[in-house]
């Protein structure tokens, strides 16, 4: 393998720990957390591996340049003398992603654009054409991040975000991140060790990525394609030694994961979603209505979910929605850990539950809480 280099990998607002343990468990070094970023170092391959097996990573940046910036001509100059013709050709395409938190500079966009601009002006200048922006299907996607006056230039090695596993084909009303339905998961601590439920599974993600949990099956083994694909120094003889490695520690799964909706559409969606990530033999879905049900076996079970919030999904009578799902949790689901994510406080108090955990998550631009309730058999006096 090659040289180490540093790297950096974007995550959501409180998933920093779950994304550093993950790397440190694929054998990365110089681990340090940051707010929705972990850095990390690794060489090559590593970065092949930390992008198609990292389930809470968004983006995996390569750094390849820092300095100091004041105003939009110090931006300009130091992007312009970059030797880009060593990271694509003039023939390909580029897309400029900015995040700025900086007196000198308030527009992302713009910054975006001067960058763009610099590198686009310099193959001008060297080789008399210059090459095209696609932000869909770049061959070179870069990423600006200027903290004060400290600019640091990425190279974008996942493409688009990591979130877009690939098994997606059809989406309900609102939709939870894959990346979000993963680190959720991994959060309560199944990892396949018992049944597992998702009772109101729209469709079918947080299913989904519990399936691949459950028998390790590396997340974005599904994409179509990944940043570092489109490099001039992409080495996919590695890439394939990488991805088969993964492959072959894949384990077994021997217990039910089973996702309920009351709504036949997206019963059908979450099928075909479940069915395109090639799971299908490990999930069922049924449409049910999750209040008229009970746990079917006498073992423990785990539940995770995602009930609406009254804000993109609207209910009649939220608080007496909530409600019922304490009351279906206490009366049908004894011996389980029930967890659900909501943005809606309020609703939450009807529930009628105590709960033993409370985490603070976002969903989208939704600040919510991930919650842990303990279904005990019988009293919990008695179970202890």
């Amino acid at each position: 393998m090659g040289k180490n280099f540093r790297m950096t990998a974007k995550t959501l607002f409180g998933m920093e720990d779950l994304l550093a343990d993950e790397l440190r468990k694929l054998g990365a070094s110089g681990i340090e957390k940051g707010r929705r970023s972990v850095g990390f170092e690794g060489d090559t391959g590593f970065m092949y591996k930390a992008n198609l097996c990292c389930r809470t990573a968004i983006k995996i940046l390569k750094p390849i340049h820092y300095f100091n910036v004041f105003d939009e001509d110090s931006l300009y100059k130091n992007i312009y003398e970059m030797p880009w013709e060593n990271y694509m050709d003039v023939n390909g395409s580029l897309a400029v992603d900015a995040t700025v938190f900086s007196k000198y500079f308030t527009h992302s966009q713009y910054v975006a654009l001067k960058t763009k601009d610099a590198i686009v002006d310099r193959f001008r200048d060297r080789e008399g054409e210059r090459p095209n922006v696609d932000l869909d299907r770049p061959s070179l996607r870069i990423n600006v991040h200027i903290d004060r006056k400290i600019c640091t230039i990425s190279l974008d090695s996942s493409g688009d975000s990591l979130h877009k596993r690939g098994y997606k084909v059809s989406s309900t009303l609102a939709p939870i991140s894959e990346v979000l339905a993963a680190g959720m998961i991994m959060m309560t601590g199944w990892d396949g060790q018992c049944d597992f439920l998702d009772p109101m599974c729209g469709s079918g993600t947080i299913l989904t990525e519990a399936a691949m949990i459950a028998c390790n099956i590396p997340p974005n083994i599904n994409r179509d394609q990944f940043g570092f694909e489109t490099w001039p120094d992409f080495d996919v003889d590695l890439y394939e030694v990488i991805e088969n490695a993964a492959l072959k520690k894949i384990r077994e799964f021997r217990y039910k994961i089973e996702g309920f909706d009351k709504d036949p559409i997206a019963v059908k969606k979450a099928k075909e979603n479940i069915k395109n990530a090639n799971l299908d033999e490990f999930i069922l879905v049924e449409q049910q209505d999750f209040f008229k049900t009970e746990k079917e076996r006498d073992r423990p079970m785990f539940l995770v979910f995602n009930p609406p919030y009254d804000e993109r999904l609207s209910v009649s009578d939220i608080d007496a929605f909530y409600a019922k799902i304490g009351d279906t949790l206490k009366q049908g689901y004894p011996d389980s850990q029930a967890w659900l994510i909501t943005s809606n406080m309020e609703a939450l108090k009807h529930l009628g539950l105590k709960t033993s955990k409370k985490i603070k998550l976002y969903n989208g631009k939704l600040e919510g809480r991930f919650v842990r309730y303990e279904m005990y058999k019988g009293s919990r006096k008695h179970k202890s």
